[in-house]
């Protein structure tokens, strides 16, 4: 039984012993810093970081006595060491990883760090694919390039560039950087050409790759590449003369990490990079930065640092403390910090890593959740992060190298782009992100220059422009090489020439034949070439057509084609009975018989009350033939009286009017344009023949084994006709195109080119050009038929002649009843009088027909007269 008790009361001190040893706060905090202790970010990082260790330390508001110790490691930026270094850094029983400092890296250590559920940290890792997805306990405490590369990207696009080379290191933070930029530049339609470096590069590779950049065309460099070697890439460019007027070079915050780093700025290398233009991580104005940045200069005066403080020696700062406050977090909930064995390393029994003594951070998970929730203000500004657990950024400043010194021209944040205020201060205002709000301070480029760039050259001296020209066997007028030499000419070599001296650059280039002269070149293989880079630029008659416009970029047509056709023509005098052209027999027939009708109708109205149509039956027959007649030329000397007659004549002079009208415009016609001989007046009766055969197969005739007529390009036509004058074009060009000049896609010169072509047709220089070569014996575009079509047929007034008609015969119809109506009233008085009637009922109806056209006879004055008197007799004498 006493034993018994004194098992029980051991247990019981041993449990309380253990849990007052799980709840105390333990007298030191381990935590492993992974980075490139020799290098320009390391080096500055080191000595920040033991800084922020020291402040820590020295301060009691943080880890309540708990000693923070760094236990640093150098991966000299080597993915296998530092995988090496991780290990060994996770043998001491580490709560979290600061770093590392190389991408690569960090992908292989994010693994390690998501088995021992340890938070890595890292500073200086910006590959955007480092993504908290794949690797949960990664946290970015800079800014991913992500950002960085959306600000290079607006740079580009606020500048008009559309072509790019980016030179880039060939590694994780290179490839993945520059693939980032060309998504965000793909948003705004601008292409980028990628050179990658091999990681450690020699001198010799490096300037291989940048003289064999200067054949790609674009003139703007993107580079991205590490801080230890990016100024070798700058001089070595410098001394390939490519640092000179017309080249850009936009860096990433690299740069500005380097330059920052140096002891003292070398004055001598700010020269070799004038004109630089490049990303700086923004940290804003504050005292607590301020006093760090005085207390770094008191290192360097002390010669305890020899190099200056970048922004990365800033994040350095911030992230230690970042940490330290996590840990101080955790200790006030948790108290205390323990690590199990791993089951899927225990038993591992490796020489020297003791992968056995490596141990799972049981709080990993718990101190990761207090890190993410930081929010404090730092040497960088608020140190918060984001669902992707990367530190939301500040922005960016944009910095130029210029007159030997840094200077800050603008600013860069995503959520106002760019502008020249701080992005802080814009975060305190509404903002906007229009493309019309961006805005930068002026930037001496490369040579010293403050005109921008243009930013891309077709050629130089050394690479001159390939241009193939079609060495064609026919109309060789167009372009063709001059004997003896190696110059061509033509009429699509003077318009090239034209519109090069309106571009605004000069372009170094070189004709080259494509053809053997024997015969006419396939112009699509031509354009293929093009397309394909064999050639860079095609100049000639090539017609613009879909399936070319597919493969390359043409400019905008310098001569309009279209098939036409051309036929012989006729000089022949004119015939003595060409003025009955101008209308058609139907025409004739109808217009003659108005004039007849017209003459009928007024004298039927006029005649019982107008002298002028009384008379003798030989004058009044005159009279209506001549009435309407003599009104064509206004010599009629009859006046019409009664109202019916007036309004006849209304309608029948206006159609006169038009009909004459007509008449001498198309007889002007006939009689100053030359007529064509061919009956041809369309396809269907047309037979194509080859261009070099023209004359003859014309000359010929269908009859004698010629042709017709010919169809081909208006172009051609034209030369042809340029040089002959008995053949004219018939009718009017049926397919419409053109002919431009071809360059590969996406030229820059293409877009200059066309609007060169535009200025040269509205100065009127295209047209001189064209004149000069196709017009030595007269325009043959002018040469044009004019054909039975020209003729004017009753089609097109037939609505006139109706309306007169109308109008003519409804006169006559309502004189017709009103003398009915008179000769019956008349008859009725005649019969009351007579009360017997001798007629008989057959000679009755005659007589009546008789008397009525005598009635009509009579003058309507001595009709009235007589109706008067039998309505009032005289009264009779007794």
């Amino acid at each position: 039984m006493g034993t018994a008790l004194l098992v029980l009361r051991f247990i019981l001190m041993w449990v309380l012993f253990s849990d007052c040893v799980y709840c105390r706060r333990p007298a030191l905090v381990n935590v492993g810093v992974l980075f490139g202790h020799d290098s320009v970010i390391g080096r500055t990082a080191k000595v920040a970081m033991e800084a922020a260790v020291a402040d820590i330390n020295a301060d009691p508001r943080i880890l309540n006595g708990t000693r923070l110790n760094l236990i640093m490691k150098d991966t000299s930026c080597n993915v296998f060491l530092g995988s090496v270094e991780a290990f060994r850094v996770l043998e001491k029983e580490v709560v979290a990883i600061i770093g590392p400092q190389s991408s690569g890296v960090a992908h292989l250590i994010s693994m390690i760090a998501n088995g021992v559920q340890v938070p890595l940290v890292s500073f200086v890792a910006t590959d955007p694919t480092l993504s908290a997805l794949q690797f949960p306990f990664f946290v970015r405490t800079t800014q991913s390039d992500s950002y960085q590369m959306a600000a290079m990207a607006d740079l580009i696009d606020y500048y008009g560039w559309r072509e790019v080379i980016a030179i880039f290191v060939d590694d994780d933070y290179g490839r993945n950087g520059i693939s980032t930029l060309d998504d965000e530049l793909a948003k705004k339609m601008t292409k980028i050409y990628k050179l990658a470096l091999p990681t450690g590069a020699s001198v010799s590779r490096i300037t291989e790759l940048l003289s064999n950049s200067k054949f790609i065309g674009p003139r703007v460099y993107v580079v991205h590449v590490n801080p230890d070697s990016g100024l070798t890439v700058l001089s070595l460019a410098q001394e390939l003369e490519m640092m000179t007027s017309g080249y850009v070079w936009l860096a990433t915050d690299w740069l500005s990490t380097t330059l920052d780093s140096l002891p003292l700025i070398n004055q001598t290398s700010l020269r070799n990079f004038q004109g630089v233009v490049g990303l700086r991580q923004h940290t804003p104005p504050s005292l607590q930065k301020k006093a760090f940045v005085s207390r770094w200069r008191d290192l360097h005066q002390k010669g305890l640092v020899s190099y200056g403080l970048n922004t990365y020696g800033l994040y350095a700062y911030d992230t230690v403390w970042a940490v330290a406050q996590s840990i101080d977090g955790y200790l006030n909930e948790y108290q205390n910090i323990t690590f199990s064995f791993n089951k899927n390393l225990h038993g591992n029994k490796a020489t020297k890593l003791q992968l056995e003594n490596i141990k799972t951070f049981d709080g990993g998970t718990l101190l990761l959740r207090k890190l993410l929730q930081m929010n404090f203000s730092g040497l960088t500004g608020s140190v918060r992060f984001d669902s992707d657990r990367n530190l939301i950024g500040g922005g960016y400043d944009i910095i130029n190298i210029a007159q030997i010194a840094i200077h800050t021209i603008g600013y860069w944040s995503n959520y106002s782009g760019l502008s020249v205020v701080t992005p802080e201060t814009l975060n305190r205002k509404p903002h906007s992100s229009s493309h019309l709000d961006q805005k930068l301070n002026s930037v001496t480029w490369p040579g010293k220059k403050a005109e921008k760039p243009r930013g891309w050259v077709i050629a130089d001296i050394e690479r001159p422009l390939r241009i193939g020209v079609p060495y064609r066997a026919s109309f060789v007028e167009f372009a063709t090489e001059k004997h003896g030499t190696k110059d061509f000419e033509g009429f699509c070599i003077d318009v090239f020439f034209a519109a090069r001296k309106l571009v605004a650059y000069d372009i170094p280039f070189m004709f080259m034949p494509f053809g053997d002269g024997q015969s006419n070149p396939n112009y699509d293989e031509l354009v293929r070439m093009v397309a394909t880079g064999v050639l860079d630029a095609a100049v000639g008659d090539i017609a613009i057509v879909t399936n070319r416009t597919k493969i390359a970029d043409f400019t905008q047509p310098y001569a309009a084609t279209g098939l036409v056709i051309v036929a012989p023509i006729n000089n022949r005098k004119s015939s003595a009975w060409v003025f009955l052209k101008p209308f058609t027999v139907e025409m004739w027939c109808v217009t003659a018989t108005f004039f007849v009708l017209i003459g009928v109708v007024i004298w039927i109205l006029e005649h019982r009350i107008n002298d002028d149509f009384r008379g003798p039956p030989r004058r009044q027959l005159i009279t209506v033939f001549l009435f309407s007649f003599s009104t064509l030329f206004k010599t009629n000397q009859e006046d019409t009286i009664s109202a019916l007659g007036r309004m006849v004549m209304v309608v029948w002079l206006f159609l006169l009017m038009v009909i004459t009208s007509s008449y001498t415009a198309s007889l002007t016609s006939i009689l100053t344009i030359q007529q064509l001989s061919s009956p041809i007046t369309g396809l269907d009766s047309l037979i194509t023949s080859s261009p070099e055969e023209y004359e003859e197969a014309l000359r010929l005739g269908p009859g004698n084994g010629g042709v017709a007529a010919i169809i081909d390009e208006l172009p051609y036509v034209e030369l042809f006709l340029s040089k002959q004058t008995d053949f004219g074009i018939v009718g009017q060009m049926f397919t419409k195109n053109g002919w431009g000049f071809a360059f590969q896609r996406d030229s820059p010169l293409a877009v200059d080119m066309s609007t060169a072509i535009l200025e040269l047709s509205e100065n009127g220089e295209l047209q001189k050009i064209h004149d000069k070569w196709f017009c030595k014996m007269g325009c043959g575009i002018e040469r044009r038929p004019q054909s039975d079509t020209n003729q004017l047929h009753l089609s097109s007034f037939w609505a006139l002649y109706l309306l007169s008609g109308v109008v003519t015969l409804g006169a006559l119809l309502v004189f017709l009843v009103r003398m009915v109506r008179q000769f019956v009233r008349y008859k009725r008085k005649q019969r009351d009088l007579s009360s017997v009637s001798s007629e008989s009922a057959n000679t009755h109806c005659s007589q009546v027909i008789y008397n009525f056209f005598d009635f009509i006879d009579e003058k309507e004055e001595a009709i009235k007269k007589m109706l008067k008197q039998r309505d009032n007799p005289a009264p009779q004498e007794s």
